[in-house]
Parts: structure tokens; C-alpha cells; sequence
């Protein structure tokens, strides 16, 4: 179904308050993903109430594991048929991280039919880590009408590079790490990806009877196991709703204080906030945002963790159109995720896209506008363009927000801004 919300925002109030960040969505996906490998039930904690985990827990349905949500945002995962092992195109077309079913399905049943994955348009995003990784572990994979067919009686260890040509995958990392837990013998992932979701992967497996070392460095080192129980697990906090946040206080300047958020997995992001002027003040696990000097022109370099989040490009983009001089943005990761640019200039921003870099000429203010968002991150980033304008705008096509972002507009009007979710019509729930 279509979603044909959208936002209105009168620009000009800056955020003030608290604000808790939520469970961290890129995390909870790999590891409701990773109850397909027991047969025995699992809790999984802090899971965050969204458009791609009701998604998630669809699919599971489809594959024989109830994944029901109880009131405190807990969802309990119970097994009742271990048969299906098709994931069809219907629901992997709408998130790139269904394929992360595909991985924990060759491993504990066998076999596995997964369509090719969807998601948000923001450049090429190809799964041949995820397939070299299990051919290396000895699944036989073949490729018709969509659909990736695998099977192997049982999955061999073995040492696997997972490096491509932006670096190491995430999703990848994650889909063959799953795989290799049920492997007979021994697996060296080299080149795996750092990022804090895989070491909560990680962790999550370990308390299910996983042997994993190195999760969180290039190297992994896994030790299959014939079987793994079931385990409750708490996902960690959402880095990038938090980075978000911090731009939504900086931006408005204002002052907000951000609950619940890890500022260990926000390095890269830091430093940058330090370059531009935006201090961080950390006490007692929060972090006060407060904008107390004009900012600075800055480069940014997505790279993979630790370095700067291509998840947070738009959102410092947004941040960087009002500040006096001249950034860089360079796109490492997906070089064509720079859609957002075309509608911030509509706001009265001046930016020129040179191949993979947005190069970005502060201007004393936006103007507010209908804009219509791309993906899930430019969804956010021009909500922050529409904070800091003047006037009101329109932001389209939010289902994409609804992917990523715990009632978003709920939290920034908590905070004192000026928005609203107009409803075009009634929605059906996505979950019974």
C-alpha cells in the first residue's frame, strides 16, 4: 500500500527538552533475522516500534516464527513450522534487509529462496558478498526469475574475504557471520564489517551458543556449533536517530538533552560535530546538543565505520546549507545518494554536485517549500531543512520516515517544533 502522509512544518523554533533515542532499527533487523537459526523461542528487547521491523516480523510469519510485539517493545519470537524457506518478493522488495533471512535459512533448514532485495533508491547495492561468502561456505547458489535458490546438507567453515569495492558490506558481514554459526569447523571472516550493529549481532549469537571472536574488528573468527538455543537480548541504542537528533538541536539552535544515546559508536560523527561548532556536552549516559557559536564550513568523507555514516550525509548537509563559507560533502558508500540535494536547493540552498561530493555555499537562510523525500535518510534531512526555513513547508512521500524513524514528528514536537502529519487517508495496520 502506498503511504500518502505527509508533513507540514512552520520553520523557526528552536528545539528545546529531553528526548530519548531509540533502539537502533539497522541492528534489531539482522538479529530477528538470526531467531530463524533455533528452534527454541527468544526476547529481544529495545526493538523500536517501525515500517521495516513489522515488515521483519511479516516475514518471519511467512517462514513458520511468530514475532509478536507486547506493550513494553519487546517482541518474543516462537517457532511453529520449520518448512518454509521462501522469502517472496512481495515483502524483500520493500526492505533491502529481508535478504538477511537468507544466510540463517541455508544454515538451519538447508535450503533458502529469497528474492533479490528493495529498499530505499540511493545508488547500486549489490549482494555479491552475501553470495560469495556462502558459496565459500559451501552453499550451491543459483539465480532465476528474481529469486536467489541456495542449498547445502550442511555448511562447510572456511576463510572468506568480504571485501568489495566500497569496502567492507554491513548487511553482508552480517548474512554470512549467521551462516557460518551452524558451519562444521571453523570460519575467518577477513575484511568484515566494524560497525556496532554486527557487534550486537554478534553478541546476540553468542547468547544463543555461538563461538565468535573479533565481532567489531576486520576479522572475525567463528566456530560452528550443532545447535543454538534461545536467548533474550536488549538491541542497542540507534546511532543514527541519535546523530539525527543532534542535528535537529544544533540546526534550530536550541538546546536539547538526548537520553539513551552511545557516543562510543558516534566517533566519526563527534569530531565533526567539534569542527563545526557543535558542542557536545556528555553526563550521567545523555548528551546535552546546544548551539552556542556560529558554525564552521567543514568536509565530510562517508566511509565505513568508524568513520563518518553515509546515513548521516543528508542531515549534516541540511546543517551545513546556513553555515558562512564553503563545505564538502564527499559520498564514499553511494555516490548517487545525493537525491536531497535537488529539493534543498528548492528551499533556497546552494549546492552543485562535482561526481561523488556535494560542494555547499552557506546561505543566511531556506525558504519553506513542498519538497518530496527519496529515501529514508533525505526524509530526515529535509524534516531539518524544514525546521530551519522560514515559513512553512511540505514534506511528501514520508513513508519512507516511517522506515527508519520511531514517530519522528511525535519527538520533534515534544521539543517544540511546529509540525504536523497531515493523513491523506486511513491506514490499514500492517500487523494483526
Amino acid at each position: 500500500m502506498v503511504d500518502t502522509d505527509y508533513l507540514i512544518i512552520e520553520g523557526g523554533f528552536p528545539l528545546r527538552g529531553r528526548v530519548r533515542v531509540s533502539g537502533s532499527k539497522n541492528a534489531a533487523l539482522p538479529i530477528l533475522a538470526a531467531t530463524l537459526l533455533t528452534d527454541e523461542s527468544c526476547t529481544i528487547e529495545n526493538v523500536p516500534d517501525l515500517e521495516d521491523i513489522d515488515v521483519m516480523r511479516l516475514l518471519l510469519k511467512d517462514l513458520g516464527v511468530e514475532a509478536d510485539r507486547d506493550e513494553d517493545g519487546k517482541i518474543l519470537t516462537r517457532l511453529v513450522d520449520e518448512k518454509p524457506y521462501w522469502a517472496p518478493w512481495e515483502k524483500v522488495k520493500m526492505m533491502r534487509a529481508s535478504f538477511c533471512v537468507l544466510g540463517p535459512l541455508i544454515a538451519k533448514r538447508g535450503r533458502a529462496r529469497v528474492s533479490y532485495p528493495g529498499g530505499c533508491v540511493i545508488g547500486t547495492r549489490p549482494v555479491d558478498l552475501h553470495l560469495k561468502g556462502l558459496k565459500s561456505l559451501g552453499a550451491r547458489i543459483e539465480i532465476e526469475h528474481g529469486d536467489v535458490f541456495a542449498e547445502a546438507k550442511r555448511l562447510q567453515g572456511g576463510y572468506i574475504y568480504l571485501g568489495g569495492a566500497a569496502g567492507s558490506s554491513v548487511t553482508g558481514t552480517a548474512n554470512v557471520l549467521m551462516a557460518a554459526v551452524l558451519a562444521h569447523g571453523k570460519t575467518i571472516l577477513e575484511n568484515a564489517a566494524c560497525e556496532p550493529e554486527i557487534e550486537d549481532l554478534a553478541e546476540f549469537l553468542r547468547k544463543m551458543g555461538a563461538k565468535i571472536r573479533g565481532a567489531g574488528t576486520p576479522k572475525i573468527e567463528v566456530v560452528g556449533v550443532d545447535a543454538l538455543h534461545g536467548a533474550c537480548h536488549r538491541v542497542i541504542p540507534d546511532r543514527i536517530e541519535a546523530g539525527t537528533l543532534v542535528c535537529a538541536a544544533a540546526a534550530t539552535g536550541g538546546e536539547v538533552t538526548i537520553d539513551g544515546i552511545c557516543l562510543e559508536h558516534m566517533g566519526a560523527v563527534a569530531d565533526r560535530c567539534a569542527a563545526i561548532g557543535i558542542p557536545l556536552k556528555r553526563h550521567n549516559g545523555s548528551v546535552t546538543v546546544q548551539a552556542t557559536e556560529e558554525f564552521r564550513p567543514v568536509d565530510i568523507t562517508t566511509l565505513p565505520y568508524p568513520g563518518f555514516p553515509t546515513d548521516l550525509q543528508a542531515q549534516f548537509t541540511a546543517v551545513l546549507t546556513l553555515t558562512r563559507g564553503i563545505s564538502v560533502v564527499t559520498e564514499r558508500i553511494y555516490p548517487d545518494r545525493f537525491i536531497h540535494v535537488a529539493e534543498m536547493n528548492r528551499m533556497g540552498a546552494q549546492i552543485r554536485r562535482e561526481g561523488p561530493s556535494a560542494i555547499i555555499q552557506g546561505v543566511p537562510r531556506l525558504s519553506g517549500a513542498q519538497v518530496t523525500a527519496s529515501d529514508l535518510r533525505a526524509s530526515a534531512a529535509l524534516v531539518l531543512a524544514a525546521l530551519i526555513a522560514k515559513g512553512t513547508t511540505e514534506v511528501h512521500r514520508i513513508y519512507h520516515l516511517d522506515r527508519g524513524y520511531q514517530r519522528f514528528e511525535e519527538k520533534l514536537q515534544a521539543l517544540g517544533a511546529s509540525i504536523q502529519r497531515i493523513r491523506a487517508r486511513k491506514r490499514e495496520p500492517v500487523i494483526v
